[in-house]
């Protein structure tokens, strides 16, 4: 962890956080418009980052907000990726949760029962 008063680019910071798998996933994230940093949406991955900044993540279906306590020295594991931020927001889901699978045809399954077998000649 590095000096408070010290920045980190954004994708690096992302990547030693844990929140994606590889520094240029990180980079696709912030270039695709899935990051904002302190209400305004990042876009390119060299963002400076400090401590105390805010972010705001859209991974996937949900929605995360944190802040950020410290700055990484390296990548190491989960418990220590874990003490570089805060949840300042419990996560939201984007989208809401699908309903059980349903057939498509359940309500025309009268309709698209077998009709009866034509008599043969």
């Amino acid at each position: 962890m590095r000096d408070p008063g010290s920045t980190q680019r954004l994708d690096r910071w992302l990547w030693c956080a844990r929140f994606v798998r590889s520094r240029s996933l990180a980079a696709r994230l912030c270039a695709g418009g899935m990051v904002a940093l302190g209400g305004g949406t990042v876009s390119k991955a060299h963002q400076a980052v400090r401590v105390g900044d805010r972010l705001t993540l859209r991974l996937g279906r949900w929605e995360r907000s944190v802040e950020v306590l410290a700055l990484a020295a390296r990548r190491g594991p989960a418990r220590e990726a874990r003490l570089l931020y805060a949840e300042t927001v419990p996560p939201r889901a984007l989208v809401e949760a699908a309903e059980p699978w349903t057939s498509l045809f359940e309500e025309d399954a009268e309709e698209l029962a077998p009709a009866e077998p034509e008599p043969s000649r």
